[in-house]
């Protein structure tokens, strides 16, 4: 069959895809464009109400045999079915059925879980290999759905994940990428990381997502494993919101001082490590004043990286049923919160205007550049073709508030 795979989502949903490609691929499967294509996969998220919307808009326009994959069958399986009575649904938990779906055309969403490591896969950028550490979480975050569709935590055995990984750097990879809803959840997250950074080859280890209350436990570990010269100077933890009052409405289970004594110990060791964190804006009954909160840690913080959230109520969360604000609201509290870190990351960048050192190409830019990454993760942006994986020594002479320019 002539098959064509649109991904949508997180890094671990790409990497769903991947294996999705790669199983079949294997199988003797042809992938193709979707005008070529016998069957189309849809490989789904639905963590915010605009993804939602686009591919269930996808969903309705499919009129060959259509597949629809990832979290929105796992969590929405009705609703696909109004949109597409004849697509064919495969939960998260399923993709390694995917072969048996394309035969078949029959629905598999029940909550089994599976290995997503040592499977065929076809990457989307050949030097990285995306790599599942677990799967689900053990939170309760009011306002998510993505709980919803994969479930409590299933942690995948160290053995399979070293694996996994031995076998990408004999393929070329150069950056690993760990990921799941919380890699800090993660028994001894330290202990798996010094166990990929003693592996031979030239590679880069970044590690994913880390909520900080399981990140407190294994705080001093966690800096002391950030030593090796193979792991990214870079951390993302995710904080949701300046005010206390605010993450318990969330069910998130720490406080702002955590986050901050998070950064701060980080930085006494790596003082220009890059701070990767989330807000969202609007969250039923935030106050002016709570909001406030959040512009002011960030003014703080000063996070290289910023990623802002409108609130969207999702089916089936404790927070849809909150008294919501209008959607007026949350765009101006994101346009606010937008236009505060684009001040402060322009400023903060300035810093590194003269830096010169090794990076790492990992991506093609547009208009004849390519995009490395330093030590630090930062992107930077040089003029000509490089190949990917080539590393390199660049200067830094111009930056903007998203990336460095050598």
């Amino acid at each position: 069959m002539k098959i064509y795979i649109e991904n949508y989502g997180c890094s671990a949903n790409y990497n769903n895809g991947e294996i999705i490609a790669g199983l079949l691929k294997k199988a003797g499967h042809k992938l193709t464009s979707e005008r070529a294509a016998d069957i189309i996969i849809l490989n789904t998220c639905t963590v915010k109400t605009p993804t939602e919307n686009k591919i269930l808009k996808r969903i309705r326009q499919v009129k060959k045999h259509l597949i629809v994959t990832g979290c929105m069958p796992s969590a929405q399986a009705d609703l696909i079915r109004t949109a597409n009575p004849n697509a064919t649904l495969i939960g998260i938990h399923h993709i390694k059925d995917i072969v048996k779906a394309v035969k078949n055309k029959q629905d598999m969403i029940n909550k089994r879980k599976e290995l997503k490591l040592c499977l065929p896969k076809i990457r989307k950028n050949k030097i990285i290999d995306i790599v599942q550490i677990s799967e689900g979480c053990k939170g309760n975050c009011s306002y998510c759905i993505t709980r919803l569709a994969k479930g409590k935590l299933v942690v995948y055995p160290d053995h399979e994940i070293i694996k996994e990984i031995e076998s990408a750097i004999k393929e070329g990879c150069k950056e690993i990428w760990l990921t799941s809803q919380d890699t800090a959840a993660y028994p001894n997250l330290p202990l798996l990381l010094n166990k990929i950074a003693r592996l031979p080859g030239e590679f880069k280890i970044r590690l994913g997502m880390a909520n900080p209350n399981n990140v407190l436990p294994i705080l001093n570990p966690l800096i002391r494993s950030f030593s090796s010269e193979k792991i990214f100077k870079f951390l993302h933890i995710p904080v949701q919101s300046g005010n206390d009052q605010v993450l318990r409405s969330m069910n998130r289970y720490y406080k702002i001082a955590d986050f901050k004594k998070i950064v701060r110990e980080f930085r006494k060791v790596y003082p220009e490590i890059t701070i990767a964190t989330d807000i969202i804006c609007g969250f039923p009954g935030e106050t002016e004043k709570q909001f406030d909160d959040s512009l002011r840690l960030i003014e703080e913080i000063k996070p290289g990286v910023l990623n802002i959230s409108r609130f969207w109520p999702r089916p089936g969360t404790e927070a849809e049923n909150m008294k919501q604000h209008p959607s007026w609201l949350t765009k101006e509290r994101s346009k606010q919160l937008t236009k505060l870190f684009n001040q402060i990351a322009s400023e903060e960048n300035k810093k590194w205007v003269g830096w010169e050192g090794k990076i790492l190409i990992d991506e093609k830019g547009k208009n004849s550049t390519c995009i490395g990454r330093n030590d630090f993760y930062r992107p930077v942006i040089v003029k000509g073709r490089h190949r990917l994986g080539q590393t390199m020594t660049a200067k830094v002479r111009t930056v903007t508030a998203h990336d460095l320019r050598a």
